[in-house]
């Protein structure tokens, strides 16, 4: 009990007297414990990887039935989903994975497979997935390529743990994600292929506690904690740059080579240092803005510490537009744009800001 409670039940004990007051107030003590009451059993509630619900819809399951029927050879136990499941994941397995493979090597594979398959044409007609009933599984992953955050979370698990790489399924405290964590060598790393489902650009790939911290919460008092960087797949290749202004040619090379991602390392900056680096972004982004090939490139970036007093800047580049893309781009005729534009003149030309009535607007609906 709190000092507070003591002194106003002490007072209610010795001060009849003013019992209509105290009266008053009894129904705010009242709602005051129910509330103290529910967050104490809230913060009371035993932290679980499995069978948790994320954003109330999408339940983390586990998946060790499956693994453990695949390295045993006996699928006695297995209803007919879990063996498709299997069966799907043992193809998966077959088609990247090589007896000389490290277990960080098969760990690799998995996540740019993960990243390259589970993605869908990026046209104007999206292809429709026949089902988001499973979305959430290694079954509905594997058959549909289709996936929310807790689908791409257990079916990493469950290739890892077909592999026997020790790994688990983690969900923030607000319960609203769920990524992984992969042990290699005795030492746990963070994984979201969620995040980096799009580019595969290993922003999220190998992260220890200080950097997945940055866009993760979650309860380390249950969850191993990941202290290293020996895996992380940015401090293994990073590039050191003594003169931080030849960072602009670094990034137009990596441009030019239309890299995923760029990891530099700066032995010795000061904040003085990083903000003209980052002064030297902001030129770089109005630069691609500008250029007609470059225009839906997204450079975003990272800093984050590494071990001997060093810092490495993540440069993580989205949204190349290559001959593929490009074809897929329908030249409009003038006659049919305008068209276009008289029809949404017509529907919307009162509420169009900066459009008159009569004006040409000259595509700029299309």
């Amino acid at each position: 009990m709190t000092e507070t409670k003591k002194s106003l039940w002490i007072g209610l004990a010795c001060v009849l007297a003013v019992a209509v007051l105290l009266s008053a107030g009894a129904s705010v003590f009242a709602a005051k414990g129910v509330y103290e009451l529910r967050a104490e059993a809230a913060k009371e509630e035993e932290t679980r990887e499995d069978d948790v619900s994320i954003m109330s819809q999408y339940t983390i399951r586990s998946t060790l039935p499956i693994s453990d029927a695949y390295l045993s050879g006996n699928t006695n136990g297995l209803d007919e989903k879990q063996k498709e499941t299997l069966d799907m994941a043992k193809a998966v397995l077959d088609e990247i994975i090589t007896e000389d493979m490290t277990p960080y090597d098969k760990e690799k594979a998995v996540y740019d497979w993960m990243t390259s398959e589970l993605s869908y044409d990026t046209g104007i007609l999206q292809v429709i997935p026949q089902t988001t009933a499973d979305c959430d599984n290694p079954y509905g992953v594997l058959k549909y390529h289709n996936a929310v955050c807790v689908g791409y979370a257990t079916t990493f698990r469950l290739l890892m743990q077909m592999m026997e790489i020790p790994c688990m399924v983690v969900h923030s405290t607000d319960e609203f994600h769920s990524w992984n964590l992969v042990q290699l060598d005795n030492a746990w790393y963070h994984v979201d292929i969620y995040f980096d489902q799009h580019g595969g650009n290993y922003a999220s790939f190998n992260m220890n506690d200080d950097i997945a911290a940055m866009s993760h919460d979650w309860d380390r008092t249950f969850f191993p904690a990941a202290t290293s960087l020996d895996y992380n797949y940015g401090y293994q290749n990073r590039s050191a740059v003594e003169d931080r202004f030849q960072v602009p040619a670094l990034v137009r090379k990596a441009v030019d080579e239309q890299a995923a991602s760029l990891f530099l390392a700066f032995p010795s900056i000061d904040e003085a240092g990083a903000q003209e680096v980052e002064n030297m972004f902001y030129g770089i982004e109005a630069a691609v803005a500008e250029s007609p090939d470059l225009q839906y490139l997204s450079i975003q970036r990272t800093w984050f510490p590494a071990p001997g007093g060093t810092f490495v800047l993540g440069v993580f580049l989205e949204g190349y537009l290559d001959d593929e893309e490009t074809d897929k781009t329908v030249e409009i005729p003038p006659e049919t744009q305008e068209k276009i534009d008289q029809a949404v003149q017509d529907a919307f030309g009162d509420v169009a800001i900066g459009v008159d009535d009569g004006e040409d607007m000259g595509g700029a609906w299309g």
